[in-house]
């Protein structure tokens, strides 16, 4: 039956959902001086009066959202609930909702009612009628929503001033021609002129505002921009005070356990001072015969060893360098200043551009083909052309910050809050979402066969063809910070100080490195004449190079004054970025060690 025109009222059903079944008497909250005005949303005027078997047997009203209990009877869902330990009414059995009872919700919905705002209160101020100037329209139970939502008879205030009364959506567009409350345009900068249209605009030729209207558009504007600023400022320090929250969690578990780990190491000392000295002295007197004769072997023998040394500063950064990224001759680098630099690495050394686009920290860098693509605190991915230095596209990637960035296999990798994505490398359109992760993804890296990607005490292997995961690793040093790959070991830095080294066939551990007095952001590997060198950058503002022959530090490095965030090499060079808003150049020279006897 489709909605009729006109019901009569003398054919219609009151029902109050709140409030016990009536036909003609319901309780309502509207005062005599707001009969006009539209009824609560729980009066319903059916068009005929409903079966008394859509009647709830707890509540006597008509069911709301019935469900079928463990003993088969029906009921409305919240009297069940309120319920739960009271028998059923008809067999005294305990009360379960098992099922929704869609086929009375159906029926329910099929019932003609008068839309609410053709309701009207009645004399007595108790039951409620059609309205003949009300909405005329009848409708389905379960296409009262739709149709109420969109009436044209619903009570509406005058967006010019609550003042005015109330009136129906259809007669607002008459009454807004003759509203006595129309406010001068310029009220929001502080003119209290109130008036209808024509009074307004004779109002408008005098207004002391009239005349200042650029000034204070152009003003508003720029507090606006202001305000933008702020805002974005106001993230930052949140992204700081966050950081800085961490650091005071850990000092103060460190102050705590300082005490009980000195007083170990002392007594340590004492108990084992005798002993450690005896054994010292007669095992040098053993062995110093046999390095005599070494010695004597070695004669006019060199041991060549390489150092590094700082070769030059990039400076131009106004805030602290947090990636870095080598293409060819070029370097780039991304800071919280939210630009990216490209340095002339082949002749003049200098900035050639400045890639500017986010609006927040760029955090990752990474290059495949002829496309550098770029991450930042502002959850986005924006493409550059290499070529030209000009933005491509800007990806809406995340809901977090992108921490970092990896491409293998014609697919880019994302990592953030507990989340990797995987994006086609030339469309840039999502191929897969990786889950599961346990927090920040702050390292990715890949090689021929696999992804590793590093989150808290856990370093996840993906396969890249079919992006499973075949291994984990567990880091007890608190989160993963950093990864790289050497041809036979994986190393990963960690928040706790420590790089924990593992044997790339057989993914068993092999050691750990210690040496750093904070976290270890970054890690890069370089094949030197002398085998193979891992560079780690910390947050102690040093650099240390490890030999991976036998696993100890050859170098130490403190050229920055601040944190040292990340490192690229290239060429036989080494490049770090650190919290001083610098990019420091770093190249080896051989010092040759020679015996004589």
């Amino acid at each position: 039956m489709p909605p009729v025109e006109s019901a009569s009222c003398s054919s219609g059903s009151f029902i109050d959902l709140s409030t016990e079944v009536r036909n003609t008497d319901l309780s309502s909250d509207l005062s005599a001086n707001t009969e006009r005005q539209t009824p609560p949303a729980s009066v319903v005027l059916f068009t005929e009066p409903p079966n008394r078997k859509l009647y709830c047997l707890l509540c006597n009203k008509v069911f709301t959202e019935p469900v079928i209990v463990s003993c088969g009877h029906s009921f409305c869902r919240r009297c069940v609930l309120d319920r739960i330990n009271e028998p059923c009414p008809v067999d005294r059995m305990n009360l379960s909702v098992v099922v929704a009872n869609i086929a009375v919700a159906e029926q329910i919905g099929e019932l003609f009612i008068h839309c609410m705002h053709g309701l009207r209160l009645g004399n007595d101020d108790s039951t409620h009628e059609v309205d003949p100037d009300g909405c005329p329209v009848t409708i389905r139970m379960s296409q009262r929503h739709e149709h109420e939502s969109k009436c044209e008879y619903a009570f509406v205030s005058c967006p010019n001033n609550p003042a005015c009364p109330s009136i129906r959506k259809k007669d607002l567009p008459n009454h807004l021609k003759v509203c006595q409350h129309i406010k001068c345009p310029h009220s929001r900068f502080g003119c209290p002129f109130v008036a209808n249209h024509e009074e307004l605009e004779g109002h408008l030729r005098t207004c002391q505002y009239e005349s200042m209207k650029d000034f204070m558009q152009r003003t508003e504007s720029r507090l606006a921009d202001v305000q933008l600023k702020v805002e974005q400022k106001d993230q930052e320090i949140g992204f700081l005070r966050s950081m800085l929250g961490k650091l005071s969690e850990r000092l103060e578990v460190m102050e705590k356990d300082f005490g009980e780990k000195i007083g170990e190491l002392f007594h340590c000392i004492d108990t084992k001072h005798g002993d450690l000295m005896g054994e010292t002295r007669r095992e040098f007197d053993l062995l110093h015969p046999e390095v005599t004769i070494v010695a004597l072997i070695s004669l006019a023998a060199y041991d060549p060893q390489q150092i590094f040394k700082c070769k030059g500063t990039f400076v131009g950064h106004q805030g602290p360098v947090w990636c870095l990224c080598v293409h060819q001759e070029c370097l780039f680098s991304g800071s919280s200043d939210k630009t990216i630099k490209v340095w002339d690495t082949a002749s003049s050394y200098k900035c050639i551009k400045t890639l500017e686009g986010h609006s927040g920290i760029v955090l990752a860098l990474c290059v495949y083909g002829n496309k550098l693509y770029s991450g930042s605190q502002d959850q986005c991915i924006l493409v550059w052309n290499i070529e030209n230095f000009e933005k491509e596209k800007t990806i809406q990637a995340h809901d977090n910050p992108v921490c970092t960035l990896v491409s293998a296999r014609q697919s880019l990798f994302s990592g953030s809050l507990k989340v990797i994505k995987v994006w086609d490398v030339h469309s840039m359109q999502l191929k897969r979402e990786i889950s599961g992760l346990n927090h920040w993804v702050r390292a990715l890296v890949t090689n021929q066969q696999y992804l590793f990607a590093g989150s808290y005490q856990t370093i996840k292997i993906l396969d890249l063809d079919t992006l499973d995961c075949v291994r984990e690793l567990e880091t007890p040093g608190g989160s993963v910070y950093s990864i790289t790959i050497t041809q036979h070991h994986i190393l990963c830095g960690t928040y706790e100080n420590c790089i924990h080294v593992w044997e790339l066939s057989s993914f068993e551990q092999v050691t750990h490195l210690d040496g750093h007095s904070g976290t270890v952001y970054a890690l890069a590997v370089l094949n030197t004449s002398s085998g193979i060198k891992v560079f780690s950058a910390s947050y102690d503002r040093s650099l240390r190079v490890w030999s991976m022959d036998n696993m100890i530090c050859t170098q130490t490095l403190v050229r920055h004054e601040g944190s040292v965030a990340c490192l690229a090499v290239s060429r036989g060079r080494l490049f770090s970025g650190a919290v001083d808003s610098t990019v420091k150049v770093g190249a080896s020279c051989m010092l040759i060690c020679s015996f004589e006897v």
